[in-house]
This record gives C-alpha cells, sequence and structure tokens, in this order.
C-alpha cells in the first residue's frame, strides 16, 4: 500500500510539475505575444502622429498659401477701387469740357447765324 501511494504521489508530482513547465512556457509566450502588440502599438502610433503632424505642416503651408492670396487679391480690389475714382472723376471732369465745349458751339452757331 505504502509502495503504491509512493508511486502515485511521484506520478502526481511529475504531472504537477509537467502542468507547472506548461504554464510557465505559456506565461513565456503571452509576456512575448504582449511584448509584440505593445512594441506594434507603439510604431502605430508613431507613424499615426508622423502622418499627423505632416498633414498639419501641409495645412499651414496651404493655408499660409490662402492668406497671401487674399491679401494680394484685397490689394487688388483696392487698385480698382481707386481706379474706378479716378475713371469717375476723369469722367465727370469729360463731361464738364464737353458741356462747356458745346455751350460754347452754341454761342458760335448764335453768333455766325447773326
Amino acid at each position: 500500500q505504502l509502495d503504491l501511494t509512493t508511486s502515485e504521489k511521484n506520478e502526481l508530482a511529475r504531472s504537477l510539475e509537467m502542468v507547472q513547465n506548461q504554464l510557465q512556457e505559456k506565461e513565456s509566450e503571452i509576456r512575448r505575444e504582449t511584448s509584440e502588440y505593445k512594441d506594434r502599438l507603439l510604431q502605430a502610433e508613431k507613424e499615426h502622429q508622423d502622418a499627423l503632424t505632416e498633414a498639419n505642416r501641409k495645412n499651414e503651408v496651404e493655408i499660409e498659401a490662402c492668406h497671401e492670396k487674399i491679401s494680394s487679391l484685397e490689394h487688388f480690389i483696392s487698385s480698382q477701387k481707386l481706379e474706378i475714382e479716378h475713371l469717375k472723376s476723369d469722367k465727370e471732369q469729360l463731361n464738364n469740357s464737353l458741356k462747356e465745349a458745346n455751350q460754347a458751339l452754341g454761342e458760335l452757331l448764335k453768333t455766325k447765324v447773326r
């Protein structure tokens, strides 16, 4: 009976040791996989951050180009308004000159008719 119990005990000890070894292997595998996943996650986060940084840089360049275009257009509009004012003034002077010329012509015609 004692031999049988000792034998069973030894068998159980071997089984326990095998299970413990399997657990250790599984734990090592899980730690390795966890480390790999963390590395992949960090790499993905870095790539994402790099992409965001590049997109932001491109957007800033584009925004600056738009600001410059707006400024250029505002300057163009301002110069066009000034040109319109000059043209209106010139038109008014020409109308006045034409009016005076017509009056002078009318006077000349009256004088010639007499």
